[in-house]
């Protein structure tokens, strides 16, 4: 197996994978250091040591202290969310998708539900081959179709438009609030 660094890997776990390196590299394998590129650098360092004997320096904290930009952007966004234009996008995303998600998920119990409880009932030929079942199941495929369409169509004609003005104007306001900064 070859390592990111061309240097081959032995197994480590015998006396032919040391053998090996110090053969090829003239060096023990305990000395050699793999650049690996799955090694989570992120998750690494924590209670183990450097190399040295002493334990790897802390990792820096995720969040630096605020600083006065910082919080009036903050400031611009919860403005945002209490405003009319916000509320109004997400009423109409929620009169659309609660309905729409409800009618869904109970036509898809239906369907399972008869599958299991009236197998006669789906098992009722209606032109050939093809029964109750087939076309319930083939139902399941074009009611996702469709309702995959109708909320593309709801959102193109009833959301976009109101919400990319209100991202336009949220921008704007968080610029503002920066001082001008990009």
């Amino acid at each position: 197996m070859q390592s990111s660094n061309d240097r081959s890997r032995g197994t480590g776990d015998g006396p032919e994978s040391t053998a090996e390196n110090e053969e090829h590299h003239g060096v023990a394998s305990r000395d050699v250091r793999y650049e690996d590129p799955w090694y989570d650098a992120l998750a690494s360092g924590w209670g183990e040591s450097d190399g040295t004997g002493t334990p790897a320096p802390a990792v820096p904290p995720a969040r630096k202290e605020k600083e006065p930009a910082d919080v009036r952007a903050r400031d611009v966004y919860v403005e945002v969310q209490r405003s009319e234009a916000f509320r109004e996008v997400r009423g109409r995303y929620r009169r659309f998708v609660v309905p729409g998600v409800a009618a869904f998920f109970l036509w898809y119990v239906g369907y399972v539900v008869a599958a299991t409880a009236a197998p006669g009932l789906m098992a009722e030929p209606v032109m050939g081959a093809v029964n109750l079942g087939m076309l319930a199941g083939l139902g399941q495929f074009l009611s996702t179709f469709l309702l995959t369409w109708a909320y593309a169509r709801h959102a193109r004609l009833r959301r976009d438009r109101a919400a990319l003005d209100l991202r336009w104007d949220t921008q704007e306001m968080t610029r503002g609030a920066q001082g001008g900064a990009s």
